[in-house]
């Protein structure tokens, strides 16, 4: 069995994040297409389970729990289950990261305003 969602299906958000739920697809595992300006990123917020994130292209500081750290295009970071974290385009492109969900779907607690 396999499954093929076309770019035509992915819906984009206003902010051109493609959400995939890996349960409506019969995978166990879910993840965010990120596509963000400059100055661009998700708030403070935390999961039951990993998040894996592989920049494609730009520069991304990443804090997670108390520290933090940039990525470049090709880099992996990784932030385990019940740590706070966020991420904010700090180039000066566009900044597209898979940010990949450990669970067939997405658990986000935001824990900033």
């Amino acid at each position: 069995m396999y499954q093929v969602v076309r770019k035509a299906e992915q819906n984009p958000a206003a902010n051109r994040t493609v959400r995939f739920e890996g349960r409506d697809h019969g995978s166990g595992v879910s993840f965010f297409l990120v596509d963000n300006e400059p100055g661009q990123g998700p708030r403070l917020h935390v999961h039951p389970y990993t998040e894996t994130w592989i920049v494609q292209s730009g520069e991304a500081e990443f804090t997670v729990g108390t520290e933090k750290t940039r990525a470049f295009a090709g880099d992996i970071v990784v932030a385990g289950a019940g740590i706070p974290h966020k991420f904010r385009n700090v180039g000066s492109s566009r900044l597209e990261i898979v940010c990949i969900h450990a669970n067939d779907h997405i658990v986000q607690e935001f824990l900033e305003g």
